[in-house]
C-alpha cells in the first residue's frame, strides 16, 4: 500500500505527458501555426461581420442570432493566440507581436473585455447596447491590426 501513491503519481505524470504531447505537436513548422492564426482570426472576422448589417440598421434584430454569434466569437476569440509563440513571426503579423509582447498582451486582453461587454449586451436584448459594445469590439480590433498586422 505505500507504494500506491508513487504509483498514482507516476499514472498522472505520463498521462498529462502523454495528453499535452499533441498540443506541443500542434505545430510541427512555423507555417502551421501562421496557417492556424490566420484561420481562427478569419472566423472570428466573418462571425463578427454577419453582426454589421443589424448593428447598423440595415437588417432586423434577432436577439438570439445576436447572441449566438456572440458567444461564438467568445470561443473564436481563445484561439488564435497559440499560433503567436516563439518562432512563428511571419504572415501579416509585424515583428512588433514579438518584440512587444507586453503591448500585444495589452491589445489581446482589451479585447477580451469588450467581448465580455458585448456578451452583457446581447444578454440584455437591448439593441442600443449592443450597438455600444458591438463598437468596442472593433476598436479592439482595428487597434490591434495598426499596431500588429503588415498593411495591405
Amino acid at each position: 500500500m505505500k507504494q500506491f501513491p508513487l504509483l498514482a503519481a507516476a499514472a498522472c505524470t505520463i498521462a498529462v505527458s502523454l495528453w499535452s504531447a499533441p498540443a506541443q505537436a500542434q505545430f510541427a513548422k512555423p507555417a502551421d501555426a501562421i496557417k492556424y492564426r490566420q484561420a481562427a482570426l478569419t472566423l472570428m472576422a466573418s462571425h463578427f461581420g454577419r453582426m454589421q448589417p443589424v448593428i447598423k440598421g440595415q437588417a432586423p434584430y434577432d436577439a438570439e442570432q445576436i447572441k449566438a454569434n456572440v458567444k461564438l466569437l467568445n470561443t473564436l476569440a481563445e484561439l488564435p493566440w497559440a499560433g503567436f509563440g516563439p518562432g512563428t513571426e511571419g504572415g501579416e503579423a509585424r515583428p512588433e507581436v514579438w518584440s512587444d509582447a507586453a503591448g500585444f498582451q495589452q491589445k489581446r486582453d482589451a479585447l477580451k473585455d469588450n467581448l465580455a461587454k458585448l456578451q452583457v449586451a446581447a444578454d440584455s436584448g437591448d439593441l442600443d447596447k449592443v450597438r455600444a459594445a458591438f463598437g468596442g469590439v472593433g476598436s479592439s480590433c482595428k487597434s490591434c491590426h495598426d499596431s500588429y498586422r503588415e498593411k495591405k
